[in-house]
């Protein structure tokens, strides 16, 4: 008699430590599984829950805020930790970012701070513009200034508590501590920072002295090469020369508009091209090889932050006053490729993620959103979310008020907040993210929940649970407002079409209704 026993290998059967699971085998013939879609519905019911109860985006602030609003930050493009910050009452903050703590603060500006930026360089050196029109140069490393008063040399510290930058030494006697303090009463320059300013920029005085009281209130860094641009109130883009004083180039004819020009940002891929935006409610490209001005649209409103997409440089976004941010083609500005809805106040800052898949706005209404441009994988929290113009995802804190600036770190783990209540705020850029090393189970387990809740993201409860967002109390009021108000445009637009001559009117999409005109 034959008898038939299965026979598997001892490698397929046994683990290979104590800690993994026991190896099972599955029957993966459909026809075993009469249930198998149920189950997977249920698993994605289960993976939306699990991704909305773990879903804790804020982290904290950094400590040491500043006294005022803080109205301007950089991210430096090249490393991860240094970051600086500028105030409306002149101060800039340098702070690091693996600790969390500010590493000095500078007397930069007499009056507001209106634009930080990262030089291209290894050296760190970062400029800022303030609203007196004055540009400085700095740097987050310091220089070695101090000695004592016996003529011994003390080099900056090199331990583990200065922060990776280094601090100012301590004076170790009272000859020292005398020495500095009578210094610092009877020469304020010669106690200046070690951090700068290494430089100052301003515009040169002419005979009727029109320059001497501009303001900047942008300032942007080339990508590749040394030199910076910034835009001032006198309707003018400049290009400067860090080694020189004064600029290299002025756009002075924007088009025949005297506004004053509010956004000024190189493109990451062509060198030789500018864009802006001004008071007129327009956005430009200009071309500094020829020193001519290429392209301007108007808008119906006045966009406040413009920014480029770092991975698809013929894109860039801007903010607007009407509550909304457009995504443009720089090759046809007659129109919007994108229109991002859901806040209820000016968008005053936008940032895009170093992948350019995604961007973060800062809002006049207390909020952040994020936008995803395309569809792509992740967390459920923007599963099956593409470019349809609806945020994945609104952070927001009872004590957190106006945001003037927002920023994504270089890694695109992590999101930077600066507002109103002198408060900058870290936000993990996936809310139910895990920080740390992920074990390859923990992410073969996140792929296969985040697999199923893209699968059924369609159905009702799925969608219910992975989309709904809590906002606050004005936002909500505020969005049931703006519902009402455009059905009753759209119904409005619907009767004069209606009851009008046949052809002469037509109906206009959002987008198309946006732009004013092109101006050449």
């Amino acid at each position: 008699m034959k008898v038939k026993a299965l026979s598997r290998s001892q490698s397929s059967t046994t683990r290979s430590s104590i800690h993994d699971l026991r190896p099972t085998h599955k029957n993966l013939n459909p026809s075993s599984h009469p249930q198998a879609r149920a189950r997977e519905y249920t698993r994605a019911v289960t993976a939306a829950k699990l991704d909305r109860m773990f879903a804790q985006p804020f982290l904290g602030e950094l400590k040491g805020g500043h006294v005022d609003a803080v109205s301007c930050m950089a991210i430096c493009r090249t490393n991860l930790c240094p970051v600086v910050s500028g105030c409306v009452d002149g101060t800039v903050r340098i702070w690091d970012m693996q600790h969390r703590k500010m590493v000095t603060n500078l007397e930069a500006h007499s009056r507001g701070v209106s634009g930080l930026v990262f030089g291209n360089g290894i050296e760190g050196m970062f400029y800022s513009c303030g609203e007196e029109g004055t540009v400085k140069a700095w740097s987050i490393y310091p220089k070695n200034r101090y000695s004592t008063g016996d003529g011994d040399d003390d080099s900056l510290s090199d331990s583990d508590d200065d922060d990776g930058y280094g601090k100012k030494p301590k004076a170790k006697n009272a000859r020292q501590q005398h020495n500095k303090k009578k210094s610092k009463n009877t020469n304020q320059e010669d106690a200046e920072s070690p951090y700068g300013p290494h430089n100052v920029y301003r515009l040169p005085s002419t005979r009727n002295n029109q320059h001497s009281s501009n303001a900047f209130h942008s300032i942007d860094h080339h990508w590749s090469d040394s030199q910076f641009a910034t835009a001032s109130s006198d309707a003018a883009v400049h290009l400067w020369d860090p080694e020189r004083s004064t600029p290299i180039a002025t756009f002075n004819n924007l088009w025949g508009s005297d506004d004053t020009v509010t956004t000024v940002r190189y493109n990451p891929a062509e060198r030789d091209l500018i864009a802006h935006c001004s008071n007129d409610r327009g956005i430009g490209l200009h071309d500094t090889r020829t020193s001519s001005a290429l392209q301007k649209t108007i808008m119906s409103m006045k966009c406040n932050c413009l920014e480029w997409n770092p991975m698809e440089p013929y894109m860039f976004v801007v903010g607007n006053e009407d509550y909304n941010a457009y995504t443009f083609d720089m090759r046809k500005l007659n129109r919007p490729t994108g229109m991002y809805k859901g806040h209820v106040g000016a968008v005053m800052s936008v940032a895009w993620s170093p992948t350019g898949t995604e961007f973060v706005t800062g809002s006049y209404d207390k909020t952040i959103r994020m936008f995803s441009v395309r569809k792509e994988g992740g967390t459920a929290a923007h599963a099956g979310s593409s470019s349809t113009g609806v945020s994945r995802d609104v952070y927001h804190t009872k004590r957190m008020q106006r945001v003037f600036c927002v920023g994504y770190t270089t890694d695109h783990k992590y999101i930077l907040s600066g507002s109103d209540d002198t408060n900058i705020r870290l936000w993990k850029a996936r809310s139910s993210e895990k920080i740390g090393q992920l074990s390859i189970r923990e992410e073969t387990s996140l792929q296969y929940r985040n697999a199923l809740v893209q699968k059924y993201v369609h159905l009702p409860e799925v969608k219910r649970i992975s989309k709904s967002r809590r906002v606050p109390k004005f936002v909500k009021k505020e969005t049931q407002a703006a519902m009402v108000q455009k059905e009753k445009r759209r119904r409005k637009e619907g009767n004069v079409v209606a009851h009008s001559k046949p052809g002469t009117k037509k109906f206009t999409d959002e987008k198309g209704k946006t732009i004013v005109k092109t101006v050449d």
